[in-house]
């Protein structure tokens, strides 16, 4: 779906491999003001002043993947219609 729309990746990094830290999450939240998560069919949109780590986890505990940023909007989670009106 980014190689349709031609989205500039200016990230990107396995999460098995280098799996993002505590640390790192709380930053990636600090960077934006709306969290979009979606589990399977379902998602929520969350200020990010409301967002906690429990909300981009997934079942496992691990932070789910994929985790796209755009500007100021960061989706967590795999939703094809909020992707693609978050992409344009």
């Amino acid at each position: 779906m980014l190689e349709k729309k031609k989205a500039a990746i200016t990230e990107e990094r396995a999460a098995k491999k280098l799996p993002m830290s505590d640390k790192e999450a709380k930053a990636l939240i600090a960077s934006v003001s709306t969290v979009i998560v979606a589990k399977g069919k379902v998602f929520r949109e969350l200020d990010a002043a409301d967002a906690t780590l429990a909300d981009l986890r997934g079942p496992t505990g691990n932070f789910r993947a994929p985790m796209i940023r755009k500007g100021k909007t960061l989706l967590v989670g795999f939703h094809p219609p909020t992707l693609e009106t978050l992409i344009g």
